[in-house]
């Protein structure tokens, strides 16, 4: 499991593009009958995938983790983003289309990921963080999440928010998740940009056309810095650090966040016109 160890944003500012990749970009994590993840020290958030093709992967533990089992001291959310696939937890199966999200709870111990048909093997993204009490395990479909529309087609940034996991949504003890689309000639998402000091958040980017790029701000406002993507790669965002993008063509994302306020609304606007 890799580690990710935290930046101070003073010594940010100093980085080359190589550096910034090293430390915040998760680039090979959606690698076919495996599962890949990597520990960060942003709020212990971890971000993996399970990609099984020939048969089930079972998620177990780590070393840094020092528990029995993954979910002892922790709870996780997983957005399936291809074809249908099953998860079991401690033998009870949950069946996820696209888009399909699935939280389950701190004390689970035995958690399996399998498709439903290798020629169409689904792609499990999860997220999972510390967890100081037990919230029941629950499958949601886009349909049921809560949808918050935002931007506009004169701006390039008119998109749908669907909340999963959050106050009003599925119950959680930190973790907060959800899935952007965008609408038809939009690319730009979270822009105008925000801050969230009380909590990190990491981005999950896919449906990206073959050969396309994502482009990724991050920094403090009067110090941004980017980054190019590819399809299904994710980004750290600290919590001192605006995160922003932009497309060469249509994309979706999923973003994760962990931390101290579980409020969606928990946000420190930036101006466009103050971004530097």
């Amino acid at each position: 499991m890799k580690i990710i160890h935290q930046v101070h944003p003073e010594d940010f500012v100093r980085y080359t593009t190589q550096q910034i990749r090293d430390r915040f970009l998760l680039e090979s994590l959606v690698v076919a009958d495996k599962i890949e993840c990597a520990y960060t020290h942003y709020d212990r958030m971890i971000v993996g995938a399970a990609y099984p093709v020939k048969g089930s992967l079972k998620l177990g533990t780590y070393d840094q983790l020092k528990s029995e089992n993954f979910l002892d001291r922790r709870e996780i959310g997983i957005i399936n983003i291809a074809g249908n696939g099953r998860i079991t937890v401690d033998g009870e199966a949950y069946d996820l289309e696209k888009q399909d999200c699935l939280y389950i709870g701190k004390g689970k111990k035995n958690i399996t990921f399998e498709s439903a048909a290798a020629d169409a093997p689904a792609k499990f993204i999860f997220f999972s963080c510390p967890a100081h009490k037990e919230c029941p395990t629950r499958l949601m479909k886009p349909a049921e999440a809560l949808p918050a529309e935002l931007g506009s087609l004169d701006n390039n940034n008119h998109r749908t928010i669907n909340k999963y996991i959050h106050m009003d949504g599925i119950e959680s003890c930190q973790l907060v998740l959800g899935v952007t689309t965008f609408k038809k000639g939009s690319i730009w998402n979270t822009m105008p940009a925000h801050l969230h000091d009380r909590r990190m958040e990491s981005y999950f980017y896919f449906d990206l056309p073959e050969g396309q790029r994502i482009i990724h701000f991050m920094g403090q406002p009067h110090e941004t810095r980017h980054i190019f993507l590819n399809n299904e790669q994710a980004i750290l965002s600290p919590s001192w650090s605006i995160h922003s993008g932009t497309a060469t063509a249509s994309y979706s994302f999923i973003w994760a966040m962990a931390g101290e306020n579980m409020a969606f609304t928990d946000m420190d606007p930036v101006n466009v016109q103050e971004l530097q």
